[in-house]
C-alpha cells in the first residue's frame, strides 16, 4: 500500500562522516615518515528510508549506532556527506530562499534533554512565540492567544507563560519543547530520545500527548529510541539500525512477532516481559565495533552466531523479502 504513495520524507543513500584532521604535531610526524592519517567516524552509512505522511516510524539501536545523527541530518542540523534527503519530493539541499525556510520550519526536532534545548534566559512566551512571530505565522496581536492555545493543547497552564524553563519539571519542559515545534506549523517531528530522560509515569503522559497531537495536527513522527517497549507502543513501523546501517525494517507487529535479523532477535530477547520472568537474559555477545574502523562486509558479523565467510567480504543489501518487510542479511531468516 505504501509503495503506491509518495513518501513525505525519503533518505536516499545518505551517509555522514566526521573527519578529525591531524593536529600540528601529527602533521610534523607524518612529514618525518610516521604513518598517521586523519580519523574518520563513519556515523551513517548509505541509509535508505522512506516515511509516509501521518505515520510514526521508530528508529532503534544501541548507543553509537548513528540513529541520532540520522535525526539531525533530517532536521537540517547536519549536512550529509553523501546521498540526498527529499521532503515532499524535493531535494532539501537544492532548496533556496523562502522555500528552504518553509521546509526547515516544517521539520522540527524534539531533543532528549529539554533543559539543554530551551534558552534559560527566555520566558516560555518567547520560547514558543519568537519563531512564529519572526516568520509571520502569528500576528503580533495574536501572539498571546496562540501561545495560550498551544500551551493548553500540550498540557500546560497558560498562566505560566511568563516563567523561565528552570521553574518547570522535566516533563513540563518537554511539553514546552513540543509546543515550540507546533508553533511553526511543523508537519514532521524528529523525536530524539524524547522521553528517555523522564520518569516512567511521565514518559507515558508524553507518549499519549504525542499520539493525541499526531491525530489533531496530522503529524508525522520519526521516533528515535533505544527502548523497544516504548517504540512498540507508539510506532507504525520500526527500523533497526546497527553501526550506521539499517538492518531490518517492518511493520511494528510484524517485526516484534517475526524478527529476522540476528541483531533484531538479540535486541528483542533482552526486552523484559512477564512471559520471560524465569528466563536468564544473555546480552548480545561482543561489543559494538568502533565507527572509526567498522568491520568489512556485514558490520554485525563479528557478533553474529551465524556469520560465514561471505559476511566478512560482502555487505548485504537492504531488500524486501516479505511484503513491507526489509532485511539486510545474506541468509534471510536464520
Amino acid at each position: 500500500m505504501n509503495n503506491a504513495r509518495q513518501p513525505l520524507l525519503k533518505l536516499q543513500k545518505v551517509s555522514k562522516r566526521f573527519v578529525k584532521e591531524l593536529d600540528f604535531a601529527a602533521k610534523i610526524a607524518r612529514k618525518l615518515g610516521v604513518s598517521v592519517s586523519d580519523e574518520t567516524v563513519h556515523a551513517v552509512d548509505k541509509v535508505d528510508l522512506s516515511v509516509f505522511r501521518g505515520e510514526v516510524v521508530g528508529l532503534v539501536g544501541e548507543s553509537g549506532c548513528g540513529k541520532s545523527t540520522v535525526g539531525r541530518l533530517i532536521a537540517g542540523l547536519l549536512p550529509p556527506s553523501e546521498g540526498a534527503i527529499f521532503f515532499e519530493g524535493k531535494d532539501i539541499s537544492l532548496l533556496k530562499g523562502r522555500e528552504a525556510t518553509e521546509t526547515a520550519l516544517k521539520i522540527q526536532m524534539i531533543f532528549q534533554d529539554p533543559f539543554a534545548s530551551l534558552s534559560p534566559r527566555m520566558r516560555v512566551r518567547e520560547i514558543i512565540g519568537e519563531a512564529p512571530k519572526i516568520h509571520g505565522i502569528f500576528k503580533p496581536a495574536e501572539l498571546d492567544e496562540n501561545v495560550d492555545d498551544l500551551m493548553s493543547r500540550c498540557g500546560l497552564d497558560p498562566s505560566y507563560k511568563y516563567r523561565y524553563p528552570h521553574q518547570f519539571s522535566g516533563g513540563q519542559r518537554q511539553r514546552i519543547a513540543i509546543a515550540r515545534a507546533l508553533a511553526v506549523k511543523a508537519e514532521y517531528i524528529v523525536c530524539d530520545e524524547a522521553v528517555s530522560a523522564l520518569d516512567v509515569s511521565i514518559q507515558a503522559q508524553i507518549l499519549n500527548l504525542f499520539m493525541a497531537l499526531k491525530r489533531d495536527f496530522g503529524l508525522t513522527l520519526l521516533f528515535i529510541s533505544h527502548d523497544l517497549g516504548v517504540v512498540e507502543h507508539i510506532s507504525d513501523r520500526v527500523a533497526i539500525m546497527y553501526l550506521g546501517r539499517i538492518v531490518e525494517l517492518a511493520d511494528t507487529e510484524e517485526l516484534f512477532d517475526n524478527p529476522l535479523h540476528p541483531y533484531t532477535k538479540g535486541l528483542l530477547k533482552e526486552v523484559p516481559s512477564f512471559d520471560k520472568r524465569h528466563i536468564e537474559f544473555a546480552a548480545i555477545r561482543g561489543e559494538v565495533a568502533s565507527p572509526l574502523n567498522p568491520p568489512s562486509g556485514c558490520h554485525f558479523h563479528p557478533r553474529c552466531p551465524y556469520a560465514k565467510d561471505i559476511c566478512q567480504l560482502q555487505q548485504p543489501l537492504l531488500e524486501e523479502i516479505r511484503p513491507g518487510h526489509l532485511l539486510a542479511c545474506h541468509f534471510g531468516s536464520v
